[in-house]
């Protein structure tokens, strides 16, 4: 047991109990007591920090996703060996038995105590503030609580260092163990402004034992393997090029394919699933934005505006806007609901420069978005028709390991204030959106505050090949667009009625699904995606001119195809081959050519010989149709 849960509430083992109070147990088998394991260890990173370099001034120190950090400013930035060697300062804390002792202090006598820590001083004054100005991961509770430090205290009752916390943290050092490590640096600026002094961060990583903290860095190492920004250099798929800017890629023909077949495919569904395709500008007077509700929930991450002909414009960073103008243009009839509208948007968002990240955290992205226009009373049956549809999807796309997530307000937290809407219109639209993903026997995990400011959503969170989660196709149930647009449809009884509006997007952003498909392929996608299916090797070059032959037989059925015709020796074609990642190989010799046949070598290293040419096209095209792994 690491802490307790009093009440509901994480307290130190130390913590004295009242009568009547309900204990229960809390250890690092469970997130909550993880992050607490983390947010020690994250103490004692930074007392290493400061023993190694009292210079060196204190941000803050959150655990977070798989790990923690701990921003610090200093004169220079850590090296590779700074953070070896404080490792291994850490360590001899760790083995010392440091004790983490709670004791409450006044605003006053903080600010007097840590008059040489800026940045703690300057959270003591946000105390009072509002929730919105407070950093993000600090250690002081905003409306006034009661401020504590954590004094890290040695066994003979000294203190070796302390911290302004709210905790809570282990009983000991000795916790942490052998399982944590230093993993690297990065500049991070404070409370995440631009406008803020440049921090150093250093992340780090803690687990309850040292089989785990194993487990994870042979994740990360089949991770950095997977990273689908190596893999695109290798395999020649996309680039980001500094003249273009950060956040925004080009894709080059073999990555084309892929996004290509992309499109094809979900253009197709999209139009058996009864949606009509439309198209938007990507530019709008911003207005629009403001009559959608967008701003100013999104003006950060909107790109500033630009002023033509005496209005102001901006690139669009969602597609919904126009396409309630479509719904608009004219009137509309019960009869034509659900009335559902299809396009491959572009929209352009202004990520900051930190949080970019590849294909998966982009600037400018393409979605499949679309909207469904229906009666209250459809709701149900459309939101179950577009679960069926992206579940199909990702399994048709090898991602068939998903649960649901449902994003839904914070009724009275911090982010209470930029929810619109009624309590009676959120009720009603998370029940459907609930009811509905409990028909499909997956797991369905709350995300209470998650949701959209219009309305609530269900995100599908899939599990790649190592385990991995990524959110990938959103539904969203929205009912405040179609009255901040006045859209109206005609009701049976001749009465003018309001439509409920859904927003769905199966791959989310093109770009972001290619990246994660690079990754959970690693590189090697089934045959149908892949940018060359067959890659043809002769054993010498005069028989370049039948395997040309046989290339055009197949490239006739549709089937995208390759010749190596490099000066490359025939071993080193074969090794150029596979790691390109090609499904089949087709080799050709005297013995193919004169039994009119080929011989096939796959990815996984096997081959099969004097295979006919009719039968060689045959067996690609049924990978192709089956969408088969080879």
């Amino acid at each position: 047991m690491l802490v307790a849960r009093v009440g509901g509430e994480l307290r130190d083992l130390a913590h004295v109990l009242a009568d009547g109070d309900e204990v229960e147990p809390v250890t690092a088998q469970e997130q909550d007591g993880l992050d607490v394991l983390r947010h020690s260890a994250a103490h004692v990173l930074a007392q290493a920090v400061q023993q190694v370099n009292p210079d060196a001034k204190l941000g803050i120190g959150p655990p977070v996703r798989d790990g923690f950090y701990y921003d610090f400013d200093v004169a220079e930035p850590f090296t590779p060996d700074d953070l070896k060697a404080l490792e291994k300062v850490m360590q001899k804390i760790v083995n010392e038995g440091q004790t983490f002792v709670r004791r409450e202090i006044s605003d006053d006598d903080a600010l007097t105590e840590l008059s040489d820590e800026p940045y703690k001083c300057e959270l003591i004054g946000l105390k009072g503030g509002s929730a919105g100005d407070k950093a993000e991961g600090a250690d002081v509770e905003v409306g006034g609580a009661q401020l504590t430090i954590y004094d890290n205290v040695r066994r003979d009752g000294t203190r070796a260092w302390g911290d302004l916390c709210r905790g809570p943290h282990v009983p000991t050092t000795k916790v942490l163990g052998n399982a944590f490590k230093v993993m690297r640096s990065a500049a991070a600026y404070w409370r995440g402004s631009e406008k803020n002094p440049q921090l150093q961060r250093i992340y780090g990583t803690a687990w309850p034992t040292k089989d785990d903290l194993k487990a994870y860095l042979d994740r990360l190492a089949e991770a950095e393997k997977r990273d689908h920004r190596k893999l695109g250099a290798e395999l020649d798929l996309y680039s980001f090029p500094d003249e273009i800017g950060s956040g925004m890629a080009v894709f080059h023909p073999k990555g084309g394919v892929i996004k290509r077949e992309m499109e094809d495919y979900v253009r197709r569904r999209h139009i058996e699933e009864g949606f009509d395709y439309v198209g938007t500008p990507h530019i709008s007077k911003d207005g629009l934005f403001h009559t959608s509700g967008h701003l100013p929930y999104y003006a950060d991450t909107m790109f500033p505006p630009m002023e033509l002909e005496h209005a102001e414009y901006r690139l669009k960073a969602m597609n919904c806007p126009m396409h309630n103008l479509i719904f608009r243009s004219r009137g509309r009839s019960y009869r034509e609901l659900p009335l559902r509208f299809f396009e491959f948007g572009s929209v352009y968002r202004y990520e900051k420069s930190g949080v970019v990240h590849g294909l998966t955290r982009v600037r400018a992205m393409t979605q499949d978005d679309s909207h469904s226009y229906v009666t209250p009373e459809q709701a149900p049956a459309e939101v179950e028709h577009l679960l069926d549809f992206v579940t199909g999807l990702l399994r048709d796309f090898g991602l068939d390991d998903y649960y649901f997530e449902l994003s839904t307000r914070d009724e009275d937290g911090e982010k209470a204030d930029k929810f619109i809407g009624s309590a009676e219109q959120w009720e009603t639209a998370t029940k459907v959106l609930e009811e509905t993903a409990g028909k499909y026997g997956v797991d369905l995990v709350p995300d209470p505050g998650g949701a959209a400011f219009y309305g609530p959503k269900i995100s599908v969170q899939a599990r790649d090949a190592i385990g991995r989660t990524w959110q990938m196709s959103t539904i969203q149930y929205d009912f405040n667009q179609p009255e901040r647009f006045g859209l109206e449809y005609q009701a049976s009884d001749g009465s003018r009625q309001q439509p409920v509006m859904i927003h769905s997007a199966k791959f989310g952003s093109i770009e972001r699904f290619i990246g994660v498909l690079v990754e959970h392929y690693a590189g090697a996608f089934p045959v149908w995606l892949s940018p060359v299916q067959v890659l043809a090797i002769p054993v010498a070059d005069e028989y370049n001119d039948y395997l040309w032959d046989v290339l055009s037989q197949m490239k006739a059925k549709g089937i995208r195809i390759e010749l190596d015709e490099s000066d490359d020796r025939f071993p080193k074609k074969i090794r150029n081959a596979s790691k390109s990642k090609v499904p089949f190989i087709l080799i050709a010799g005297e013995e193919d050519r004169a039994a009119g046949a080929v011989s096939f070598r796959y990815r996984d290293g096997s081959q099969k010989n004097g295979v006919p040419i009719a039968d060689a096209i045959a067996e690609v095209l049924a990978a192709v149709e089956s969408r088969a792994q080879v």
